[in-house]
């Protein structure tokens, strides 16, 4: 990432937040649980057997379809343009620490793939039923705060993957399905529900 006074200043302000979660919040119950909880987000694996177990539910199908079209445009998005256009170093790069808790990732920073894929997941779920994607924006919160805590990523590397992937999120949720059946969304799904309710009462 190229240098500047602006550049310098987000990346100090960064730097003083992973401080602190080093300092103040680092224990052995979360030196424990949070790369648990980080390698639910290694390559998107916990959000691609969620879209595959949707896929076996007729009323869940389509977005299980979205939700995997979803991830694949985030990969290219964040992983393929994003970090290569950016080349921020990381900050386990930058500064190590001895006692880091997982392998050091050799990728680029900037974005969080992790978050980034979360957050797509967890966009795409919410608004599709409430009732799976709150669990989905908690699990997507967990592995984007643990990014963090493990020293893998800056404050901004998360918040840009967030922003990021609740954008490709709501882009999928709302075309995705168009392209599929010539209908606007997931809602379509919802629309066959409440059709067959109809027809029963």
């Amino acid at each position: 990432m190229k240098e500047g006074a602006g550049v310098e200043f987000i990346q100090n302000m960064d730097f003083a937040v992973l401080e602190f979660i080093q300092e103040k919040l680092r224990c052995g119950f979360l030196d424990t649980l949070m790369p648990i909880i980080t390698h639910l987000g290694d390559k998107g694996i916990i959000w691609i057997l969620t879209a595959v177990v949707l896929l076996f539910f007729k009323e869940y199908r389509r977005c299980g379809a979205i939700l995997l079209f979803g991830l694949l445009a985030g990969l290219i998005v964040g992983n393929l343009i994003m970090k290569n256009i950016f080349d921020r170093s990381r900050p386990c790069w930058l500064e190590p620490i001895a006692n880091m808790l997982i392998a050091v990732p050799e990728d680029y920073s900037f974005p969080s793939g992790h978050t980034m894929s979360s957050a797509i997941a967890a966009a795409v779920l919410v608004l599709r039923d409430r009732r799976i994607g709150v669990p989905a924006v908690i699990i997507a919160l967990s592995i984007a705060f643990s990014r963090l805590y493990l020293y893998v990523h800056f404050p901004t590397d998360v918040l840009v993957g967030a922003a990021v992937g609740v954008l490709i999120g709501i882009v999928a949720y709302r075309f995705g399905d168009g392209l599929m059946t010539g209908k606007t969304s997931c809602a379509s799904d919802k629309e066959e529900i409440q059709a067959k309710n109809t027809e029963k009462s």
